[in-house]
């Protein structure tokens, strides 16, 4: 039974690090607006965005095509909300997608940089320390110390960017306001991965 137990942790543990590695490896979209001009930047998040929500519609829809294509890159990291099949749910790599775009068309390139990078490097970090080290609850399944980890390593990754937005207080209440989001996401109904770039880019810029 122990030995059962502490398998299915393991397990777990894996898959999240699995799926974490694929959220960093999308790194390269904050790069990728930093470097590109507005338009192009738009253009290609757009297109990607939109071939793969295509991709993961035609899966639901049960197309060979799609659905084996989907399932052979993702089906070991999705979530299960985002496998079921009475309802078609857009994965966590359609919301990725979405925050790029949106954060290209909302706010100065310096802030969607920050904004994207944040949401991809402290939403891993919150994942990957919860489930290790996690140990006081917080509230649905997420610990302090997921919850710690998110809000310090936002905090360095303002830091680490220092030189392209200059940190000050706005920098510190965007950590605060992306680290409730990402804890309170179930209540506002909304992916994360939409609502930590949204939250930090809205606070850089208007405040």
């Amino acid at each position: 039974m122990a030995l059962n137990i502490f398998t299915d942790i393991n397990k777990s543990i894996k898959t999240e690090l699995s799926r974490k590695a694929i959220h960093l490896s999308s790194l390269w979209m904050p790069m990728f607006i930093f470097l590109a001009n507005k338009k192009t930047a738009l253009a290609v998040f757009a297109a990607l965005l939109a071939i793969d929500v295509a991709v993961e519609y035609f899966s639901y829809k049960k197309v060979r095509w799609a659905r084996n294509s989907f399932e052979r890159l993702f089906v070991r990291t999705l979530r299960g909300k985002e496998i079921k099949k009475d309802r078609f749910c857009p994965s966590g790599a359609s919301y990725v997608l979405a925050a790029a775009v949106l954060c290209v068309l909302c706010f100065p390139k310096e802030a969607a940089v920050v904004a994207m990078t944040v949401m991809l490097v402290s939403d891993s970090c919150a994942a990957v320390f919860g489930k290790i080290w996690g140990t006081r609850r917080l509230r649905n399944r997420k610990s302090l110390e997921g919850t710690a980890a998110f809000f310090l390593s936002s905090i360095y990754v303002m830091l680490v960017l220092n030189p392209l937005f200059p940190v000050s207080y706005a920098s510190v209440l965007a950590s605060t306001g992306a680290t409730i989001c990402e804890l309170f996401e179930d209540r506002l109904k909304l992916d994360d991965n939409l609502l930590i770039p949204l939250s930090v880019g809205v606070i850089l810029v208007f405040l």
